[in-house]
């Protein structure tokens, strides 16, 4: 069971990856005041080909596509955040970070990182 929860994770890492390297792809090849560079280009595709044979060879649960969705928003979102902190002619950031914040507390409320965690009292003995 440990193994679904460590390819869960992987999972869902490669979401954010592919959401960063897709935010990034995107900025590098359609906004002039961003350089250009293949690398993020390059890294989407490998990310999406990671991301795609994870989804092949492990079954995921039930919620899972949904939280990798949110996941790759937050990646998304987060890196047109800090572009737009290293840009400021770009416009204003505070949608991005709010909505980056709200998805990623959902996402850490779906995982069960965020909810009520009962500790069981250790025995000193």
């Amino acid at each position: 069971m440990e193994h679904n929860h460590q390819s869960e994770r992987k999972f869902l890492l490669l979401a954010v990856i592919a959401g960063i390297c897709g935010s990034a792809s995107l900025a590098t090849l359609f906004t002039d005041s961003v350089a250009f560079s293949i690398f993020p280009i390059i890294a989407f595709v490998l990310a999406v080909y990671c991301f795609y044979q994870q989804h092949v060879n492990q079954p995921l649960t039930e919620g899972t596509p949904l939280i990798a969705f949110a996941c790759f928003l937050v990646g998304a979102f987060g890196y047109s955040a800090f572009v737009r902190m290293e840009i400021p002619s770009l416009g204003g950031n505070f949608f991005s970070i709010i909505v980056t914040m709200v998805l990623a507390l959902w996402v850490m409320f779906k995982m069960g990182w965020l909810g009520n965690q009962k500790k069981t009292p250790v025995d000193e003995n």
